[in-house]
């Protein structure tokens, strides 16, 4: 059974471990959506979970199956009926088993409730394509916007945005 909660300043260390491990590494290449091919520097810091935590305009979700950790996702209020989906991962021996459709489903009603949200936005490294595919089945649409990418490798890679109508 998948239990939903947000996540604690206690669950920092946990949550680094996970985003680590879905995004980067040999231990990403056991799912099916990762960027271990694509970058090999760190994905996130415990910093910047913790201030996700903290922040009264950003929630960070976990899902847990029995007592381990699964999966997350981070959504914040960009204010003007607008939220941003990030950092959503799933441990990649659970990808493709429907924990994170349920995860987007999650924050999406999140976000409409927490933040009165009408759109929910996000940005996915161009170079993705079977992830950008995935959004776009679960109802994200292609703005035609480009952002920088916000790491390294700034001029080999663009950040595609997509977003739903949440209602």
């Amino acid at each position: 059974m998948i239990h939903f909660r947000l996540a604690e300043a206690g669950d920092v260390p946990a949550l680094r471990a996970l985003v680590e491990s879905a995004y980067r590494g040999e231990s990403a290449k056991r799912g099916w959506t990762h960027e271990a091919d694509l970058l090999d520097d760190e994905r996130t810091s415990d910093a910047e979970i913790a201030d996700a935590i903290a922040d009264k305009n950003a929630r960070v979700l976990l899902a847990r199956i029995d007592r381990d950790l699964a999966g997350t996702v981070t959504i914040r209020n960009l204010g003007s009926g607008r939220a941003y989906l990030g950092m959503l991962c799933v441990d990649p021996a659970l990808q493709a088993s429907g924990l994170g459709r349920a995860l987007i489903a999650d924050a999406e009603d999140m976000a409409v409730e927490a933040f009165d949200a009408d759109v929910m936005e996000m940005t996915v490294i161009d170079a993705r394509t079977d992830l950008i595919a995935y959004y776009e089945r679960r109802g994200y649409m292609r703005t035609g916007e480009m952002r920088p990418f916000p790491y390294g490798d700034g001029n080999r890679y663009r950040m595609v945005v997509l977003e739903r109508r949440l209602r």
